[in-house]
């Protein structure tokens, strides 16, 4: 996961605050009303459980190592076995240092033949350095990215293995961004540049895999799997797409999960979705965790740390993050 960005572009790290918790000014048109039922199959959280430690398996999928290397042709042949066609764009892109990054975002798409889709995404590598960690002597260790990297990866899946059994008119992209996660660390003399992160979102909203590619709306998923995590409002995503933001709290009020949604607005981040927003010009949302009353970091007490691993994760927060996405998904 990224930075926080305050109102007025100020940097800043960690400031847990909301706006607002008034309704939803929002009022509901009878085909919104009529999808207030929820729709299509029950989300595994079990399923999404096993993808995560899967990854995790692999060690820490940090840029241009074997685990790295490894655990991307893992994620394409599990995409590949659900019956969806996959793409591997490749890039040699540049790290805050100066370090080359062997760059791998995976395609894979449902109905690859349909004109009419859907875009969701999360990043899939590890954060190189644990530079949030309480105890310094981390602060050069990578992090296992169970929460801050598979769990999008492994919600993706889930809904890729749910659309195989079935047949849905809509085509749908699963996007896999890469380094993601090579941000400058906090210990670093260079600096804060926010610039530095997303780097594969940024190559791929410059170059899409499909020529004037283009889709409805696009859902960034985020550490979604994190045990105590409720998923505010973030505040890019209200000011590029707030629709969608609408949307997605509106299918998790339908499935039971609103309390892990709350009408309640986040900070600022500057995440995968910017980019495609702001490049690609697709309306996309960040559904990413936030915890305002954590003292340290607003992205929970594993963030960034060598604590980011499957003993703090919540099947019951996979669960309720799948079965919203199903909502959504199906819904359209």
């Amino acid at each position: 996961m990224l930075i926080v960005v305050l109102a007025l572009a100020a940097l800043a790290y960690f400031l847990p605050s909301f706006k607002s918790n008034a309704p939803d000014a929002d009022p509901e048109t009878e085909e919104v009303a009529a999808r207030r039922q929820p729709v299509g199959p029950t989300f595994s959280a079990d399923s999404a459980m096993a993808f995560c430690q899967a990854q995790c398996d692999f060690g820490p999928r940090t840029m241009n190592s074997p685990a790295h290397e490894q655990c991307g042709g893992w994620i394409a042949k599990k995409f590949a076995s659900y019956g969806l066609e996959v793409s591997l764009q490749k890039a040699d892109l540049t790290g805050y240092d100066g370090t080359t990054l062997h760059s791998t975002n995976i395609i894979a798409s449902y109905r690859p033949e349909a004109t009419d889709r859907l875009l969701v995404c999360a990043h899939w590598d590890s954060r190189p350095w644990a530079d949030n960690d309480p105890d310094s002597a981390n602060w050069h260790k990578p992090v296992m990215a169970a929460n801050d990297g598979a769990s999008g990866v492994a919600v993706m899946l889930e809904l890729a293995r749910l659309l195989s059994s079935d047949s849905l008119a809509l085509g749908v992209d699963f996007i896999c961004f890469d380094a993601e996660d090579w941000g400058t660390p906090q210990w670093s003399n260079q600096g804060g540049d926010s610039n530095s992160w997303a780097l594969g979102a940024q190559y791929w909203a410059a170059n899409p895999h499909r020529q004037g590619y283009t889709a409805r709306f696009g859902v960034l998923l985020d550490m979604v799997g994190g045990a105590g995590a409720r998923f505010y409002k973030e505040q890019y995503s209200q000011q590029f797409a707030n629709k969608i933001v609408r949307k997605v709290w509106r299918a998790a009020d339908v499935v039971g999960f609103g309390s892990l949604f709350p009408n309640r607005d986040g900070e600022y981040i500057t995440d995968d979705h910017l980019p495609v927003n702001q490049r690609a010009n697709i309306p996309c949302i960040d559904i990413i965790a936030y915890y305002p009353d954590c003292p340290q970091s607003g992205f929970g007490p594993t963030w960034h740390t060598i604590n980011d691993d499957m003993q703090h994760l919540n099947p019951a927060v996979l669960q309720a993050v799948g079965q919203t996405m199903v909502q959504v998904i199906w819904s359209e």
